[in-house]
């Protein structure tokens, strides 16, 4: 997260001072909170007042929270909308994520993608590692889907999700289904997967006998898209950032 931090010639600064200008408290209520063992860095408590610490690579967590890094990455939230190509440039010459963002210095990575006609969150950064990870199944970040589909869905279906589906290249597991609203002709449905594999959310339904009408992603780990406006970005909070943080081990 980029802050305005003054360090010394070493490029170091008191800890507790770093707390107060990150928002964490006031200067006297984060001493009290060093005092009282709640902070730590690299894995150890800290609580001698005067610590110096360097913002850029000292892993600081408070009350068991990590405290994102000082660095000049960003971190955005965009509220993707249907028919935008989540891509930088398109040959076809169809609108993608750059006519979004075209007013950001950054070059900007997206994390994984979303289909052209699926909307919703989408993280963006110019942290290529971090990026990476994100993305990565091995880190196996929760998604949470609302899907309109074709048909009413059944408490059967439900349970046949939650025991995990069988595609042509392989199982996908849902961590969790819920089912939000459903009529004769259509259901809304709430999916939890881990998975990014192209189109999983509609394959997944569709082999179930229930094909997608509409897509939204909601959910991406602890970030959550609530109001915000079609094709508007946000920054991460420091809590969200500090939870993907440390579920990438960066």
């Amino acid at each position: 997260m980029s802050r305005e931090i003054v360090t010394d010639e070493d490029g170091q600064i008191r800890l507790q001072k770093l707390l107060a200008q990150s928002g964490v408290a006031s200067r006297r209520r984060c001493e009290e909170l060093m005092l009282d063992g709640e902070v730590e860095v690299d894995g150890e408590v800290v609580t001698r007042l005067g610590t110096k610490v360097d913002p850029r690579t000292a892993v600081i967590k408070v009350s068991g929270k990590r405290l994102p890094p000082v660095s000049a990455h960003v971190y955005l939230v965009l509220n993707k909308p249907r028919g935008v190509v989540s891509t930088m440039s398109d040959p076809e010459g169809r609108r993608t994520i750059t006519d979004l963002v075209s007013d950001r210095p950054e070059r900007l990575f997206h994390v994984g993608r979303l289909d052209t006609d699926t909307s919703g969150l989408l993280l963006l950064t110019n942290d290529g590692e971090f990026a990476h990870r994100m993305a990565h199944p091995s880190f196996e970040v929760e998604k949470t889907y609302v899907a309109e589909v074709v048909g009413r869905i059944s408490k059967g279906t439900l349970a046949e999700l939650l025991a995990g589906v069988e595609l042509e290249d392989g199982p996908v597991e849902v961590r969790r289904a819920r089912l939000i609203d459903t009529r004769a002709e259509k259901s809304i449905i709430e999916l939890v997967i881990h998975e990014g594999r192209n189109r999983i959310v509609r394959r997944l339904l569709d082999q179930v006998g229930h094909p997608v009408r509409r897509l939204s992603r909601t959910r991406f780990g602890p970030v959550e898209l609530g109001t915000l406006p079609s094709g508007q970005l946000r920054d991460l909070t420091d809590d969200e950032l500090g939870q993907l943080l440390e579920s990438a081990g960066l």
